[in-house]
């Protein structure tokens, strides 16, 4: 991204509105937003107009600004007036405070779908995982970002608890991967995105043990990719 306060650069990368079963552009565009801001195409400190990342999204402004808009009010970015938003910062601390409590939520809540998810409810997310390991092979960093989202999100919603998957959603949102482009670059994101089919496998099983072992193993590896935040 850019060092110019006004918004990306042409020639980075376009950031794209994926599908999924959102209605409305104002929260598909939130969605990318989200991708871009964990990812780091969008910088802390950076502001950037709606009209210009309306042009990335092919859409006009007005959904683009609500969807900053609702960001504004979930803290990850602030309203510059008469300029557009600025990407708020996120500490070292904040961010393994944000991990720890993932943990804690989401390792034994996998881990008791090992022997309560119907099976056809967890190969329903089998094409989302798939779509992750896609994404990694191509360096697609938002698409990847936004897959992962809905497989751990869908994953986690089949504990029936909707406020649990939400607390998730909004932690997930405030993280930072500033280190998937080295593991791209590296030739390891790929590895990486194939763990959510092995956790899938893990939990076609019943296996509680190996669910255990690849979900506190997969979210090492996310504490890990914001070690790099050039």
């Amino acid at each position: 991204m850019p060092a110019q306060p006004s918004g990306p650069s042409a020639a980075g990368p376009a950031l794209p509105v994926v599908g999924g079963k959102r209605s409305s552009y104002r929260e598909r565009v939130a969605d990318a937003l989200r991708a871009a801001l964990v990812t780091g195409e969008l910088r802390p400190g950076e502001v950037y107009s709606a009209p210009a990342l309306a042009t990335r999204f092919g859409v006009s402004a007005t959904p683009v600004r609500e969807a900053m808009l609702d960001l504004a009010k979930e803290g990850l970015v602030d309203a510059v007036p008469n300029k557009g938003f600025r990407v708020t910062e996120v500490s070292e601390r904040q961010l393994d405070e944000y991990t720890h409590v993932r943990a804690l939520i989401e390792i034994p809540t996998t881990v008791a779908l090992a022997g309560a998810a119907p099976r056809d409810a967890l190969e329903a997310l089998r094409p989302a995982a798939r779509e992750i390991v896609t994404a990694a092979a191509a360096g697609d960093l938002i698409a990847y970002v936004e897959a992962d989202t809905r497989f751990h999100l869908g994953l986690l919603a089949l504990s029936g608890n909707a406020h649990l998957v939400d607390v998730v959603a909004d932690l997930r949102g405030r993280s930072r991967l500033y280190g998937l482009t080295a593991l791209v670059e590296a030739g390891r994101l790929t590895a990486s995105a194939q763990e959510h089919l092995d956790l899938l496998d893990a939990l076609v099983a019943h296996d509680g043990p190996a669910v255990h072992a690849v979900m506190t193993r997969h979210l090492g590896h996310v504490r890990g990719q914001w070690a790099a935040q050039g």
